[in-house]
């Protein structure tokens, strides 16, 4: 079981990873390999696609988390967060903004971390 969830962790940690360098624009791959990364990821990580997760009321998500182990919530809210940045940045769109938001805050608050680059993505998301 402990091994189970290291590995949802380290799943959740890479997709995270992956969409941190996909906003910052450093990955310059081929367009058909980095959605179908992404798409397995998504899969992997929510059990899901991207339009079922979006379509999913802020705090249906939230609870989604809160209902996973206490210690996963971090890297959830975080990569929730990086997710609905990445897809606003993509396709610009008040509910991905405001889910963007909420998860930074959470991840924010939940973390106890100050981070000066969350805090300027909601900063940026705050004029949206």
């Amino acid at each position: 079981m402990i091994h189970d969830k290291d590995y949802i962790i380290r799943i959740v940690k890479q997709f995270s990873e992956f969409l941190s360098k996909m906003i910052l624009g450093g990955s310059n791959g081929d367009l058909a390999e980095l959605q179908r990364v992404f798409d397995t990821n998504m899969n992997d990580t929510f059990k899901m696609d991207f339009e079922t997760l979006a379509s999913k009321p802020t705090e249906e998500i939230v609870q989604l988390i809160n209902d996973k182990d206490k210690n996963h919530h971090i890297p959830y809210f975080e990569l929730l967060g990086h997710l609905f940045y990445f897809k606003n940045i993509e396709n610009p769109n008040p509910d991905f903004a405001q889910k963007a938001k909420v998860f930074y805050e959470q991840y924010l608050q939940t973390s106890g971390v100050f981070s000066m680059p969350i805090v300027s993505r909601i900063g940026e998301l705050n004029k949206v």
